[in-house]
């Protein structure tokens, strides 16, 4: 991992602080006791309410699995909850049909306002040199609030950020909470601060058309007091579970017949990464042009971190996939009514040094099969 990943900090080994929290989960949490831990917060929740529990759902690899985990190994209730964003891929939203009823499970699902949603992925592009502050605001926002309105006080999401990134650490208690969501989730903007953006007439984003806080009410996190009159706890299952990706990967194709699909910018092998939205591909591609990596480097450095992959292996992968222009770009371009250059333009202001982009040696990817049918207006 280089340098210019968000919050990455080195040990005098030279040792990134992620792999020292895989080493510790590793080596030395006691997962039994954890799992012990678990099994006794679940019994404060299951059967006390309508629902044991929410599970905040996409339809790809990781929610997918907590879901069947806590049917079939926890024996809970839970209420599926999904913001759906407008870019859910064909095989995802196949995937989720699939689980739903094979499961039989409750289900629960939000679609917000796409016309303010372009209007939103502008401003966030030009601010954060990021598309997607809707998805990670309302993904993390919205199932909190349908905790509160419908008072079931446990909400389980995947795996810990502790997985990917040193914002928590394995050694530590990581809730999925409002300090965690202000800390890294919303990219430092609350629907608050986009409300005023969106409103402002110099803002490339602004149409004549006046947002108020009630549009933006998906996007806004329950207040402490809505919190804790549930008494809501926010947790990770990978938290009381050992994560393992390709491990579960397999046992949700053969249980509830997940399949994967191609993604931009990463080989075939990793066709269960990321796999449910639209826009992956520029997102990621976004990360490289500010950060000089990508999902590539991503993937690659959690096989080597479990063992799977030499570096050597990885570097070669890296030379080949990282860095590619995603087809889908030109997409994004048109929902944004932005040139490519001004595209250009605009990451680059977000560029962290010492790395910097050059778009002419970025190769155009190949499209996904399925681009032909994703919305183009």
């Amino acid at each position: 991992m280089p340098e210019t990943q968000e919050v990455i900090s080195f040990d005098s080994n030279g040792v990134c602080a992620t792999c020292r929290n895989v080493e510790f989960k590793q080596q030395q949490i006691n997962w039994n006791k954890k799992g012990q831990e678990f099994s006794a917060l679940l019994d404060q929740y299951r059967g006390k309410g309508t629902y044991d529990c929410i599970v905040p759902f996409s339809g790809g690899k990781d929610s997918s699995y907590t879901v069947l985990s806590l049917m079939r190994d926890w024996k809970l209730k839970p209420l599926v909850v999904s913001f759906d964003h407008h870019m859910m891929r064909p095989q995802v939203v196949a995937n989720k049909e699939r689980l739903l009823r094979r499961l039989g499970v409750d289900y629960l699902g939000f679609r917000p306002d796409w016309n303010l949603v372009k209007r939103m992925m502008r401003i966030s592009l030009e601010r954060k040199g990021d598309i997607l502050w809707y998805q990670h605001a309302g993904i993390f926002a919205y199932p909190m609030k349908v905790a509160v309105k419908f008072k079931i006080p446990l909400i389980v999401w995947g795996e810990p950020s502790s997985e990917y990134a040193s914002y928590y650490d394995y050694a530590g208690e990581e809730e999925v909470d409002e300090r965690r969501f202000n800390m890294f989730v919303n990219l430092g903007i609350t629907a608050q601060d986009m409300l005023g953006m969106l409103n402002e007439s110099s803002s490339p984003a602004y149409d004549g058309t006046a947002v108020t806080l009630r549009d933006m009410e998906p996007y806004i996190y329950p207040s402490r007091t809505e919190l804790q009159s549930i008494q809501c706890r926010s947790i990770c299952l990978g938290s009381y579970v050992p994560w393992d990706v390709k491990g579960h990967v397999q046992i949700i194709q053969r249980e509830i017949g997940w399949k994967g699909d191609l993604v931009e910018g990463v080989p075939p092998e990793y066709n269960y990464e990321k796999i449910e939205d639209m826009m992956q591909g520029v997102q990621d591609y976004l990360k490289f042009i500010k950060r000089g990596y990508g999902r590539m480097t991503h993937l690659a450095s959690i096989d080597i971190r479990n063992g799977r992959m030499k570096r050597e292996e990885a570097m070669k992968l890296i030379q080949i996939w990282e860095g590619l222009r995603p087809a889908s770009l030109g997409i994004l371009l048109n929902w944004l009514r932005i040139s490519e250059d001004q595209f250009y333009a605009i990451a680059n202001r977000h560029r962290v040094a010492p790395w910097k982009h050059d778009p002419s040696l970025s190769p155009l990817g190949p499209e996904l099969p399925d681009q032909k049918s994703w919305i183009t207006d």
